[in-house]
């Protein structure tokens, strides 16, 4: 499972016709899953996310996490982010987790975040939808689940 995440001071995804969702400083999380992510993937991008430090305090260093500050996090199903591009000019998504998989698994992953106690919104799983951001930094991180099971060998 895979998690770009963007520091914002907002963040909002729209379909063609309405405002889905919006936030305001927070952190908008693009997330990524694969047919091998499971349960304990979710779990560990949920527990690592809001606890990343990577807010700052009075002389700019990051020694906030989204927690400290109380920020909201905007979730936005991306399966792009397993996009293959090693043959060829046009990418491959077939690391990506199919469809009826990957519902369950993003949609609990936004519950668990929920556990964190701060302002979880969410885009609609499966739609095209337009995402607008103010990225401050900026800060883009990646997370990937798979630095968990690296790290237990």
């Amino acid at each position: 499972m895979r998690a770009l995440i963007q520091r914002v001071s907002s963040a909002k995804v729209t379909n063609s016709e309405k405002l889905l969702s919006s936030i305001g400083v927070g952190l908008l999380v693009f997330l990524g899953i694969s047919e091998e992510d499971d349960e304990d993937d979710a779990k560990y991008l949920a527990d690592k996310i809001p606890t990343l430090r990577i807010f700052p305090d009075t002389q700019n260093k990051f020694n906030y996490s989204a927690i400290d500050i109380n920020a909201e996090m905007l979730v936005v199903s991306q399966f792009t982010l397993y996009a293959n591009t090693r043959r060829g000019r046009r990418p491959d998504f077939i690391d990506a987790a199919k469809p009826e998989i990957a519902q369950v698994l993003y949609e609990h992953f936004i519950t668990l975040l929920q556990a964190s106690g701060l302002h979880i919104s969410s885009g609609e799983f499966q739609t095209d939808m337009l995402v607008s951001l103010v990225n401050t930094g900026p800060v883009t991180i990646m997370i990937d689940s798979e630095d968990m099971k690296s790290s237990r060998r």
